[in-house]
């Protein structure tokens, strides 16, 4: 066997390992720790680059070349288009976002046991998965009062009498917060990475992963590992291979690779519309920590909550007004990004010949787009209820409200080409479970028919998790690895 020099992985066309995991973020990382503390010889291949925390401020422009796919601009095309983010560094996801964290409900859990054939999956069963990933990550709530952007949020709630929540953050806070910095985020980097490095995993950051075939005996990934001097091609080899790529790039790559059969048919997530709240008084102040409150009244059907609201920030979301723009760089700190985030609309991925990246296709139905348009006229109202003089919906062609009559006079209905929609939060690409004829694993994330293949990320959750779905992804992989670790069936 030929092991691989950390630091020197470029200098070797061939790597022979016991396990391939492909991506580093919350469900490769998970199970890359998982099968290397069992004693097996894990290489685990990442496209971005190795960066620490620091590397840059968090969600500033910096950040985001650095660690976004595509600096940030990737789009699933259709009649109502969608922004869609992904990480692309060590750690994935969890190096770029807030960290926000549930355990996912067991209303949705059983709703993938009979509509999937999930085996094993109840509350009762994935609540030790969550334990034992948050004993590692941990998962802490604000050690005092949140942002005033945040508590407006919860003020308006309450003002209404709607439920609303402070959600606890994968982040270790300082105990001392007069101190400097108030603790670390508990992304993959900080760790689940190092745990897999300790027990002698090996990372190949930089590396893309071109495609895999099925070989005597294991798996041959092909690699392209890039630096500022060359380009080289690596085969990897293994008996195992663990693709966690994410819920767009993991179908990517197994159709390109001739792996088709219920992948990238199901892509699900959460739609989210945006709108900027013109407060009377000072809210938004610079070095607070980010907001953790959000509005659970309207569950399942929508979800609101504050986004981080830095000047560029506030920027973009009022790009409708065009002419509000010296108003941003006056009043910026009256002002805060609120949004409200669905469970509609459905997606495919496919593999063209010759292009770099997936062709996403997304469809909202008129359903979807009505929720929507009813999800924002609440957002409107608890934001006024909130004590907000003007709130501005980041969509094309709509006026200032400034009162509750306002709010009347929006669309019923929100047109396809002024949607303006995003999403964080992607999945169910290639759900998991025992109906062959509608998922692409079974229930532990083994690809149907196919020997040594498994998915490890959010491509396998079964649909939208209506709650932030990385506390859920981790469980998930930790589940799947462990059973797969027990059962016998990687070796």
């Amino acid at each position: 066997m030929v092991s691989l020099p950390r630091g020197d992985g470029r200098s070797l066309n061939r790597i022979d390992a016991d396990i391939i995991v492909i991506g580093s973020g919350p469900g490769g990382a998970v199970t890359a720790s998982m099968c290397a503390q069992a004693g097996k010889h894990v290489v685990m291949v990442e496209e971005g680059e190795d960066l620490p925390l620091e590397s840059a401020p968090h969600f500033s422009r910096e950040e985001i070349l650095q660690k976004y796919r595509n600096a940030g601009v990737n789009i699933g095309f259709g009649a109502a288009k969608i922004a869609y983010v992904e990480g692309c560094c060590v750690g994935g996801g969890s190096e770029i976002n807030r960290g926000l964290y549930h355990r996912i409900s067991s209303e949705v859990l059983e709703g993938w046991k009979r509509d999937f054939r999930v085996d094993h999956l109840s509350a009762s069963d994935l609540d030790p998965h969550f334990a034992a990933c948050e004993e590692i990550a941990k998962v802490q709530y604000l050690p005092g009062p949140a942002p005033q952007l945040s508590t407006r949020l919860e003020e308006g709630a309450r003002n209404l009498g709607w439920a609303c929540l402070e959600v606890p953050r994968l982040y270790a806070y300082s105990s001392d917060m007069t101190s400097g910095a108030p603790g670390r985020k508990q992304s993959m980097s900080e760790t689940f990475v190092p745990r897999f490095i300790e027990a002698g995993g090996v990372v190949m950051s930089g590396t893309c992963v071109t495609g895999l075939k099925r070989v005597s005996g294991g798996w041959a990934v092909n690699a392209r590992s890039t630096n500022k001097h060359n380009v080289r091609h690596i085969e990897l080899n293994a008996k195992t291979v663990f693709v966690a790529a994410g819920a767009v790039q993991t179908p990517w790559l197994l159709r390109r690779s001739g792996i088709k059969e219920n992948i990238g048919n199901s892509l699900r997530f959460h739609p989210m519309l945006k709108a900027v709240a013109l407060f009377p008084d000072e809210i938004n102040t610079p070095g607070e920590l980010e907001p953790v409150h959000q509005i659970k009244e309207f569950d399942p059907r929508f979800s609101m909550g504050c986004s981080m609201s830095k000047r560029p920030a506030l920027a973009l979301a009022m790009a409708a007004y065009p002419e509000m723009m010296e108003a941003v760089d006056r009043d910026w700190r009256r002002m805060a990004i609120y949004y409200v985030q669905s469970t509609g609309g459905i997606g495919r991925i496919r593999a063209l010949p010759g292009f770099r990246d997936p062709l996403v296709r997304v469809e909202l139905q008129r359903s979807d787009l009505k929720e929507l348009a009813d999800g924002l006229a609440r957002l409107a109202e608890v934001l006024f209820a909130a004590g907000a003089e003007a709130v501005y919906p980041s969509i094309p062609g709509y006026r200032v409200l400034r009162s509750l009559a306002d709010i009347g006079k929006l669309p019923e209905t929100i047109s396809p080409k002024q949607a303006n929609a995003t999403a964080l939060h992607l999945f169910s690409s290639c759900p998991m479970g025992e109906d062959k004829h509608r998922c692409a694993t079974d229930s532990y994330g083994r690809v149907h028919g196919v020997d040594g293949l498994y998915i490890a990320d959010a491509s396998l959750l079964c649909s939208p998790t209506v709650v932030n779905p990385q506390g859920t992804v981790m469980a998930v992989a930790h589940r799947n690895a462990m059973h797969a670790v027990n059962s016998g069936a990687i070796r």
